[in-house]
């Protein structure tokens, strides 16, 4: 199959971890094999810090930079700090940022991690150092690479860094579908906030997805659509307490893209969360998005 894409990926960037930690790292390396031969896999670049700043205090990205945290910060990031998950950190980023170049040049871009919604303006939470969603959104309003953001999170979790960064920007729109049980326990407010029940199925998700959230990213009419497509939504996911299935999974990431090709929008794909008891379905779920994208949109 040939396509006019490209995806990036982090997958050679890795961090010291103890043993049985319960980061997924398996799954970026298991991605981008997955897709291998399918379209072109480039190394993530990485993002400056100049960049990283335009979402969070950089004093604070100074402390993260030296090492100069406390265990309550590294506790709430949930990754023991070291120099490799900072730059990690800022190689998962710089892949969403390279995609957004793409969207921009030829309607889709897509990052094979990222999706780092829980990073606030100076607090790391859930595995998220940096906001990549918050970044992009104001490196595209502020270059006037677009004038109206829309954010459509759908990982299990509220993206709550990102509904606090960009809460007081009025073009830019956050739509979240997630647990309304689950974490984060304190949500914050985002444009659109969805959240349902444990348990929740195919049919009920996507009647949502659908009748509420789709209507709702029209009538704000963006001129951008940043996708988080979080796979934590599956049935046997370790944080997740939804029970969608690996073809509602493919039907609501078909359903989104084929409402951005046909609104004209511009859209950047991010990996964000997915940590299935079954790693071989977390990884086919994390390459469905892409390989649903190279059927419609190529």
């Amino acid at each position: 199959m040939t396509a006019p894409y490209r995806a990036w990926t982090p997958a050679a960037y890795t961090f010291p971890l103890p043993e049985g930690h319960r980061f997924p790292a398996y799954k970026y390396a298991g991605v981008r094999e997955r897709l291998s031969g399918l379209l072109p896999i480039l190394d993530t670049p990485n993002l400056s810090w100049a960049d990283a700043a335009r979402a969070h205090d950089p004093h604070w990205l100074r402390r993260w930079r030296r090492g100069e945290i406390d265990r309550h910060e590294e506790r709430a990031f949930g990754l023991p700090w070291s120099p490799e998950v900072v730059e990690r950190a800022r190689r998962a980023a710089g892949g969403s940022l390279a995609a957004l170049h793409d969207a921009l040049a030829c309607g889709w871009g897509i990052n094979l991690a990222g999706g780092t919604h829980h990073a606030f303006l100076d607090r790391a939470e859930g595995f998220c150092l940096v906001n990549d969603a918050a970044i992009l959104t104001r490196l595209a309003l502020s270059g006037g690479l677009a004038s109206r953001v829309a954010v459509l999170d759908l990982d299990v979790h509220q993206g709550n860094g990102t509904a606090a960064l960009l809460g007081p920007e009025p073009r830019a729109f956050t739509l979240s579908i997630h647990g309304e049980r689950n974490y984060p326990f304190r949500k914050e407010r985002s444009s659109l906030d969805l959240g349902l029940p444990d348990g929740v199925t195919d049919h009920d998700y996507l009647r949502v997805l659908r009748q509420q959230a789709l209507p709702a990213l029209e009538a704000f009419r963006p001129d951008l659509l940043l996708y988080l497509a979080g796979v934590d939504v599956l049935a046997g996911d370790r944080f997740g307490r939804f029970a969608l299935t690996l073809d509602g999974v493919r039907e609501r990431n078909r359903t989104v893209l084929t409402w951005a090709r046909q609104a004209g929008l511009p859209v950047v794909t991010m990996m964000a969360g997915g940590y299935n008891h079954d790693h071989s379905l977390t990884v086919e779920a994390h390459a469905s998005v892409v390989l649903d994208g190279l059927d419609l949109l190529s």
